[in-house]
Order: structure tokens, then sequence, then C-alpha cells
């Protein structure tokens, strides 16, 4: 098995990791702090190609691997797990169009959202339906050349900033899982509303809401794929989204190992850095082994998924470990500061309160879980 990422990651990652440090980690306590989407940082997001990054050149992306995407996610989040989110939200808006749309959708909207020119969001979960997709409420109505879109979607990241929106609706209840189909819904269109934005404990500068259809006409040639093909779609949209996911815990438990074992160096007590404290030497020791593992686990899963090869189980397993070791880190980290690590000074406060929001998003520790046992049973 090779370890070495590739001359082309290596670039990435350079890259990545200099425009994080550069641009983002100076922008990110104040992300945080309003709460706002941060369009500026979007914007050099597309002059850098980080959209399209594992995308056909052919529709506007760089034919990178999924693993070089994976690592730039990781330099991302780094430096702020909202930057780092707002491009895994690219990902799995663009992906479904790949994966199930037709040519002429592709050529439409591929480019722009490769590009960076529009933003996408993807539209699964309800105010009733979250770790079980199957129980959405959504319902499109064929007639004649569109469908009439009714329901909520609620948690939709993106929300009132996408431009275009992969929506999920049964169009057929009685078949159930057979019964969903996916479509594509722009902004602007008659019958679409946005609400409740939320006021998020964690990666803040990610702009969270509801997506409202009350009679919303959606061009038939906007559905993509057969109608029915839907969960499939979904499906296969978050289980790349969770190894996205998995590397937003890796940088955000890297950025805890890094203003930890800083902090313990400069910090004094008892005339002496509390580095010196076998306490505090065994959380930094406990840190830096559990991202290692980690870390390899998404970056398997992320090679699996390049090779061709299924990966459902190890998405999962990257997913809930790396989410669950950044909580640890996290834990640890504001423990080795102190009373200044519950301050809102102190960047490890904000990794704490990241850290947990990821154990919620893209199927909590719970459904992950329950995948990985549903794949060892078979």
């Amino acid at each position: 098995m090779e370890f070495e990422l590739s001359e082309g990651e290596k670039a990435v990652q350079s890259m990545a990791r200099e425009f994080a440090e550069n641009e983002v980690l100076p922008r990110a306590a104040e992300i945080d702090r309003k709460g706002k989407f941060p369009l500026d940082i979007a914007k050099r997001m597309a002059e850098l190609k980080l959209f399209g990054l594992p995308f056909p050149e052919k529709y506007g992306g760089s034919n990178a691997s999924l693993l070089s995407y994976v690592v730039m996610v990781e330099e991302l989040s780094r430096a702020s797990a909202s930057i780092g989110c707002l491009s895994a939200v690219g990902l799995i808006s663009i992906f479904p169009i790949l994966y199930a749309g037709s040519e002429e959708q592709k050529e439409k909207y591929l480019g722009p959202l490769c590009e960076g020119s529009r933003l996408g969001a993807f539209a699964l979960t309800e105010p009733t339906a979250g770790s079980d997709p199957l129980s959405i409420e959504t319902i499109a109505v064929r007639d004649g050349d569109e469908y009439v879109l009714n329901g909520r979607k609620a948690y939709i990241t993106n929300t009132a900033v996408a431009d275009v929106y992969v929506v999920f609706a049964y169009t057929d209840k009685s078949k159930k899982s057979a019964g969903m189909s996916a479509f594509i819904v722009e902004k602007g269109a008659k019958g679409f509303s946005f609400a409740n934005i939320e006021d998020l404990l964690g990666m803040r500068g990610c702009i969270v809401g509801d997506l409202v259809f009350k009679d919303c006409q959606v061009p038939a040639e906007n559905r993509l794929g057969s109608e029915g093909d839907g969960l499939k779609i979904a499906l296969a949209t978050l289980d790349r989204d969770r190894i996205a996911m998995g590397c937003v815990g890796v940088g955000i438990a890297q950025a805890c190992l890094e203003a930890s074992r800083k902090y313990a160096q400069e910090r004094k007590q008892f005339s002496q850095p509390i580095a010196n404290f076998q306490a505090v030497q065994f959380m930094l020791a406990d840190m830096a082994m559990e991202i290692e593992a980690a870390r390899l686990l998404t970056y398997k899963a992320a090679y699996r998924a390049d090779k061709g090869d299924k990966f459902t189980k190890e998405a999962a397993m990257a997913k809930l470990y790396a989410s669950e070791v950044a909580q640890r880190a996290a834990t640890s980290a504001v423990q080795i500061h102190g009373g200044y690590g519950c301050t809102k000074k102190c960047p490890v406060e904000r990794y704490f309160r990241d850290a947990k929001v990821l154990s919620i998003v893209v199927g909590t520790s719970e459904i992950q879980r329950m995948i990985i046992a549903r794949e060892e049973l078979k």
C-alpha cells in the first residue's frame, strides 16, 4: 500500500495550506463571531478552482483525484471548519448532476458550479426526516412539462446563498424507496422561498435554514435521472460527503493539536512549562495518535473511491472516527488551555463547538455505526 501522496496531490495540499494560512485563518474568528456567509472567501475559492477540483475538465473541473480534494478540505478545516464545510457542500451539489444528469444538464449547470460562479446546495433533510430519509414528505406531482413541488426542507447548508439546489421529493410515495426522485431547482423559481435561518452552535460561517416549496413549478427537464432514482442518487452522494466531512474532522483535530502543543510549551506553572507534565504529554500523545489514524481512514476511503471500489463502509468509518477524534481533541485542547480555553479569545473554544456540530451532520455517529454494522453483516 502506498502511503505517500502523489506530486499532484502534494501540490494541491501546498496550495490549500498557503491559502488557508494566509487568507482563511486571519478571518476565522470573525467568520465564527458574525455567523455570516463569507462571500469574499468563496470568491477566492472560485479563483483557485477549489470547487471543481475533483470533477472532469470537460465540465469546468480540474480532473483531480478525490484524495486531492479531501487533502484540500483538511487544510481549509485546519483554519476554519466553516470553510472546510463550504467546500464539502460544493462536492455534494455538483456530484449528483455529474452522476445522474443528462448531458444537457451537465453542460448547463456543471461549468458554473465547478467554476464557483454559481453555488449549490443539497436538500434532503426535512423537519420530520433526518436520519430516516424515507420519511421525507416533500411531494413532486407531474403536470405536463412540469413537476409541482410542495414541502419543506430543513437544516440545508447554503440556504438562500446557493443558486442551484438538488432537491429530493416523492413522485410516488406508495413505492417507498423506489418512489423518490431528484430535481434541480434554481433560486428564484416560482413558489420557492427560504425561511428560518439558524443561529448555529458551531460552523457558524455556514448558512443553514429551510427551503419552502409551495406549488413550486420545476421543468420536467430538471429531473435528475429517472423517476425513482432519488434515493440511489442521495446515497451515492452522501458516501462521498462522509469522506469530506471526515477530513473536516481531521482538520479540526490537527488545529487542536497544534494550538495545544504551542500553548503547553509557552504556559508555565510551578516554574516550568506545562508541557513538562506527564498529564499534558499524554493528552498530546493521544491527539497525535488518533489524528494519524483518522487521517489514514479518510485517505483510504478516498483512495477506494478513486479506484472505483465500493467504499460505503470506509466512508462511514472515516466520518464516525474523525468526528469523534475531533471532539476528543477539542476537549483535551480546552483542558490544556485551562481557563483561557473557555473564553472566546481562544481558538480552541471554537474548535470545541465545531467538533460537536460535525458529529451530527451528514448522519449522526449512531447512523454511521448502523451503516458499518449493516455492511459487516452482509
